[in-house]
């Protein structure tokens, strides 16, 4: 695996998995969806690709992805967004990344989703908030069934701290507070460990190392 492409990769975790692919000599295609964002992604060390998800074909997003042995979906609708733009963003562009990556041939791919969206939702939840736990939830189930070599990272609440580079990740970590960059982290580690394919895990903060994490 030398070459990683990242759907959503202007978000905040996005540019840090740029950051820590480079910093281990590794390649990233940084996908974006605004034409002002290009050159952000070449400050970052990453091959720039303009593709908005919510409008392209499977095909169009597919001709983004050539050259990498493997998939990120970080994207996100973001807060202030409506219910329609989590189905959009959160559900539907995940769902396009896997038919793109199977049409580009690349097997592997990694998804983050969120802490508890298999939890019960209250019938008092807030809308948004229900399509948001909703999308991210069908994206999940939908990936399990692509037949893709995918790994799904939940991470509970996120914070913008100083990676520590310490974490808990396993099927029931539960909830609690993880940095970004920490999450970045697991996501690289990863896309370089075989054996986490097939894994759906939660992450928070913790105790153990990183490249630990993801072998145990």
């Amino acid at each position: 695996m030398t070459k990683v492409a990242i759907v959503g990769a202007h978000g905040q975790i996005g540019k840090l998995i740029i950051k820590h692919l480079r910093a281990q000599g590794l390649e990233a295609i940084g996908i974006v969806r605004k034409p002002e964002q290009l050159s952000q992604m070449e400050a970052l060390g990453a091959d720039p690709v303009l593709v908005d998800i919510e409008n392209a074909s499977a095909q169009e997003l597919a001709n983004g992805l050539k050259g990498a042995d493997a998939v990120v979906f970080a994207a996100g609708a973001g807060g202030g967004s409506t219910a329609e733009r989590k189905h959009t963003v959160d559900y539907a562009g995940s769902v396009l990344l896997a038919q793109a990556a199977q049409l580009a041939g690349i097997r592997r791919y990694v998804q983050i989703s969120a802490i508890g969206v298999d939890d019960p939702l209250k019938p008092d939840t807030d809308p948004v908030w229900k399509a948001y736990v909703e999308a991210k939830r069908d994206a999940d189930i939908e990936l399990r069934k692509s037949g893709l070599d995918w790994t799904i990272i939940r991470p509970g609440p996120l914070t913008d701290d100083a990676a520590t580079g310490l974490v808990t990740l396993n099927e029931h970590a539960g909830r609690g507070e993880v940095t970004r960059e920490d999450v970045a982290l697991v996501v690289v580690a990863v896309l370089q460990t075989p054996s986490s394919t097939g894994k759906q895990w939660e992450l928070r903060g913790g105790d153990t190392p990183v490249r630990d994490a993801v072998t145990l």
